[in-house]
């Protein structure tokens, strides 16, 4: 009987002891989640709308944790404010010009604070301030805009199969020209033609250099274009002589 009894008494001090342990570690993880061993300050903020932000969520500055919200509340109807505790540690870090911004884990993780970086010339936040807010936006207004996106592409893309059909039946000027043989051979033909009056006028004004009445035009022209030519060449020249006697300054 006291053999058994001893037997009880050990297990429930195993019990006890485990659950004991089990109850400090919960602190102490709690505890590091929620900043309450680390020495902290507090900043604050308002939004009109937190998106479903809660208490004990995490603020983030730079990708990295740095505190939690510590409690939110409505001021009116339509302004929120939010208290955060930050880590002292990062104070030094967090300009009076900073702004917060609602994030999340993820596509469909957990809300989240998000402080942005300040200038370099703006001041450090001292405790008790409030930096400004930017508002989320909302997922039903970005459903709502992708709906509309497309609505208006359903629309276009009827509108495109209907100029098709019309291009493929033969339909309108550019459906004539595809689907019309006459109107492509016309035009081939247009092109022949105009390919031959460019080459007879080559032929014209090669037999008017040769005409003794404007061989002096097409000569003082020919003139005229070698010196343009020979002047551009002499100003590069110069140019670059000019350039090279700045670089040996």
């Amino acid at each position: 009987m006291e053999t058994h009894t001893e037997k009880f008494k050990i297990r429930l001090g195993l019990f006890v002891a485990g659950g004991l342990a089990l109850f400090v570690l919960a602190i102490f993880i709690i505890g590091k989640q929620k900043n309450l061993f680390n020495p902290v300050f507090k900043l604050t903020t308002t939004f009109a709308n937190v998106s479903g932000l809660q208490v004990g969520n995490n603020i983030r500055f730079s990708g990295v944790n740095v505190g939690t919200v510590d409690n939110i509340s409505i001021l009116n109807d339509s302004t929120v404010v939010i208290d955060m505790l930050i880590k002292k540690e990062v104070q030094q870090f967090i300009k009076t010009d900073c702004e917060v911004a609602i994030g999340s884990e993820g596509l469909i993780g957990d809300r989240l604070l998000i402080i942005t970086q300040g200038s370099a010339t703006a001041l450090k936040v001292r405790g008790g301030e409030k930096l400004t807010s930017t508002e989320p936006v909302e997922t039903n207004a970005i459903m709502a805009n992708l709906q509309v996106t497309s609505e208006n592409a359903a629309v276009i893309t009827d509108q495109l199969a209907e100029i098709l059909i019309k291009v493929n039946g033969g339909k309108g000027t550019l459906g004539r020209l595809i689907q019309d043989t006459t109107i492509a051979e016309n035009i081939n033909q247009t092109i022949i033609n105009l390919k031959k009056s460019s080459k007879g006028l080559d032929e014209n004004m090669n037999a008017a250099k040769d005409n003794f009445l404007l061989r002096g035009y097409f000569k003082r022209k020919a003139k005229k274009a070698e010196e343009k030519k020979k002047d551009a060449e002499d100003k590069r020249k110069d140019d670059l002589k000019e350039k090279a006697k700045k670089n040996k300054k």
